[in-house]
């Protein structure tokens, strides 16, 4: 499986939703072995829900009470390959395209 996500929750999400295609198979084809993808059991097999991000809700579940699951689940806690980069783009005012210098020589067209 390809995981994509930056930080913890969203990793969480795509193994729920691997796990969810997972119910599909049949009884005999599911053994131990398949929860071993993370280590971690909390998607509810009846439920179809699960217990630590929500998943398949739409929103990622997140309650105030629980300050340190929030601190671990938040961004900074993946590798944050494109949010690391923005204050950068952001002191330049986010340019795109070639700098300047290296187009190459101006060429005049009005001659």
């Amino acid at each position: 499986m390809k995981t994509t996500g930056g930080n913890a929750a969203e990793k969480n999400r795509l193994y729920d939703r691997w796990k969810t295609r997972l119910l599909e198979l049949p009884m005999e084809e599911l053994n131990a072995d398949m929860y071993g993808f993370t280590g971690r059991r909390s998607l509810h097999i009846q439920k179809h829900t699960c217990a630590s991000c929500g998943y398949p809700a739409a929103k990622t579940r997140q309650y105030n009470w629980g300050e340190k699951a929030k601190r671990r689940k938040t961004t900074g806690t993946g590798r944050m390959r494109h949010m690391k980069e923005v204050p950068r783009r952001f002191k330049n005012g986010f340019q795109i395209g070639t700098p300047k210098g290296a187009r190459g020589p101006a060429t005049r067209s009005s001659e």
